[in-house]
């Protein structure tokens, strides 16, 4: 025997499930007025929503950092809109999903994302997926996210979480490839030496000057895209490793993502 389809039972419904009244109305119909049929209904119907957006695009987003003693989480979420990555359901998914890790280990978060990204799909109508989780341990972190786009956590040995801070905003403004010289590969070396003899080759200087030219550039262009030999965005007198030295610090771990 069926239930009689009220308003009641449909913002019931809608109350538990945050979709639209039309799929509370159709699920119900589906159901014979059975609540809990209903939510099974809607559950496999957001997972084949899910499925028929999985070829999509899902190339904005947001990251999050949720922190505890001793422990930082990165988390991202992708949606294929810059207004869906602002919705407050999409918001508190992101969230969710980082406490989730925290809580529970991010192997097992992963295991029980898609039950909880699902019905943000059948309400936004966007696919959503999650993105990078790092999990980084420490006695000193410092944590920094930049318009919900850009996150960074930063993982020292001494020092304190004030200058660890400090550091993963710079990072998140200079974008630095290596964090030391020791880190850029030959192959990286050779290919850079190549772009640049290239350049120099064609200058009309004498092949001693264009030697001394080439390291030249060479050395200016890893300086900049290594972390410990940049020059701090606070203060321009000191570099990266003379900001550590200062602090008596040490980088024990770096992690960043962009969307």
């Amino acid at each position: 025997m069926s239930i009689e389809i009220t308003t009641k039972l449909i913002k019931e419904l809608r109350d538990a499930t945050g979709v639209s009244v039309m799929q509370c109305k159709n699920a119900l119909e589906e159901a014979g007025g059975d609540m809990t049929k209903a939510l099974a209904i809607l559950k496999k119907t957001s997972s084949d929503i899910a499925l028929k957006k999985a070829g999509r695009n899902a190339k904005d987003g947001s990251v999050a950092i949720k922190e505890e003693k001793g422990r930082s989480l990165l988390i991202a979420l992708h949606c294929e809109t810059d207004f869906v990555s602002k919705n407050e359901d999409f918001v508190a998914l992101l969230s969710k999903l980082g406490d989730l890790a925290l809580k529970d280990g991010v192997e097992k978060m992963k295991m029980e994302a898609s039950d909880l990204i699902n019905p943000i799909i059948q309400k936004t109508g966007e696919k959503i997926e999650l993105g990078e989780v790092y999990e980084v341990k420490g006695d000193v972190l410092g944590n920094y996210v930049h318009n919900n786009k850009v996150g960074v956590v930063v993982s020292l040995e001494d020092g304190n979480p004030e200058v660890a801070r400090d550091i993963a905003m710079h990072i998140t403004a200079m974008k630095p490839e290596y964090i030391r010289r020791e880190d850029i590969t030959e192959e990286v070396k050779n290919t850079i030496n190549e772009i640049f003899q290239k350049e120099v080759a064609t200058i009309d200087k004498p092949e001693e000057i264009k030697k001394k030219m080439l390291e030249g550039k060479i050395a200016t262009y890893f300086k900049e895209k290594t972390l410990l030999d940049q020059i701090f965005i606070k203060d321009g007198n000191l570099t990266i490793s003379q900001l550590l030295e200062k602090n008596k610090a040490k980088i024990k771990e770096v992690k960043r993502y962009s969307i």
